[in-house]
């Protein structure tokens, strides 16, 4: 009895939370027992507009789109009214202004400075929303003024904005789009380290969104896009061929439109390749040992890449007492020895 008291409990004050906003009032749902639900009216969370003459005024001109007039009415008002009630309409309705005279940056702080003030105003979400559409054109390629010439690259305050957006909703739809946008733009942008940092940031705070998949597969290709080529690191070449390997998994029909299989192979084929180039380093460096190290991962690992015969030819080219050397471990394709030997241990 004592346990079911409890789940009741805990249903009524779940129950009590779940609002439908409506304007000028909202309606509450309580659990009124016997799995019914009773609606109580409450004076709306946002309270209503307040009429004011002025900014009845400057909103028409602004719909009209006589943005100095506007302008030059909404000024005096908002210095005269420090402490309005109705503030934050101002500021918004300046933020508009601006935002129409092209002045983007300009409008920004004026919405900052509302959400900062005003963090339960009615215009917060608006206020929001446009502020992502500022950050969103400053990527697009939005140019800011530099002597009335629109010249300025403006795409790091786009980055700055996107990240504010997040930190005012975090969790947020808005939110989830603007760390989506950021990722796309890295990635567009070829700075893809930035970029699988970003998609790896919104995998992990949105697994259940639709574009998951989308982003997993982006995560890969910036892995795939760092690797400079087989005599440097190999570490993005690895975290790529993982990355592709998750997504068949995961998606094995969206990775056969991808061709992900193809692409692993090729990976494959690459570090073959790497294999290969780091055992005649050692080869023509005079440590056959460590050459019969990294023929013998490589023919393991990958006996059907196309370097494969090359590799068996070099490697039964090298002194005798370097093939008696001990084989490496079994280790299984696309992975790397945890403690490869060096060439001197490998000697």
């Amino acid at each position: 009895m004592a346990w079911n008291s409890l789940i009741c409990a805990s249903v009524i004050l779940a129950g009590a939370s779940i609002v439908t906003a409506d304007t000028p009032t909202s309606q509450i749902s309580e659990y009124a027992g016997h799995g019914q639900w009773r609606q109580i009216v409450t004076p709306s969370l946002a309270p209503d507009l307040i009429p004011d003459a002025t900014l009845d005024q400057v909103e028409r001109m602004i719909d009209a789109h006589d943005i100095s007039t506007a302008h030059d009415l909404l000024s005096p008002w908002l210095k005269r009214n420090p402490l309005a009630p109705d503030r934050d309409r101002g500021l918004f309705l300046l933020a508009e202004i601006y935002f129409q005279q092209d002045d983007r940056l300009t409008s920004f702080y004026h919405l900052d400075e509302l959400m900062d003030k005003f963090p339960s105003s009615r215009f917060f979400g608006a206020a929001l929303q446009k502020q992502y559409d500022i950050g969103d054109a400053f990527l697009n390629g939005y140019k800011r003024k530099f002597l009335r010439l629109r010249i300025l690259s403006a795409e790091d305050e786009g980055i700055e904005i996107l990240y504010r957006v997040q930190e005012r909703s975090p969790g947020s739809a808005l939110a989830e789009r603007a760390l989506l946008r950021t990722a796309d733009y890295y990635f567009r942008s070829s700075q893809f380290d930035l970029a699988e940092d970003a998609y790896g940031a919104f995998a992990r705070g949105y697994p259940r969104s639709p574009d998951v998949a989308y982003v997993k597969l982006r995560e890969a290709f910036s892995s795939l896009a760092q690797f400079r080529g087989v005599r440097y690191d190999s570490t993005p070449l690895l975290n790529a061929r993982a990355r592709f390997a998750d997504f068949l998994q995961a998606y094995p029909d969206l990775a056969a439109q991808e061709n992900v299989k193809e692409r692993i192979e090729r990976i494959d084929n690459t570090l073959a390749d790497k294999l290969y180039v780091t055992g005649d380093f050692y080869a023509r460096t005079h440590k056959p040992v460590a050459a019969a190290y990294e023929y013998r991962i490589a023919l393991q690992r990958y006996p059907a890449a196309p370097i494969a015969n090359t590799t068996r030819i070099a490697l039964a080219q090298l002194p005798a007492a370097a093939l008696r050397s001990p084989p490496p471990p079994e280790i299984s394709s696309g992975e790397f020895p945890a403690t490869a030997p060096t060439p001197e241990k490998a000697q």
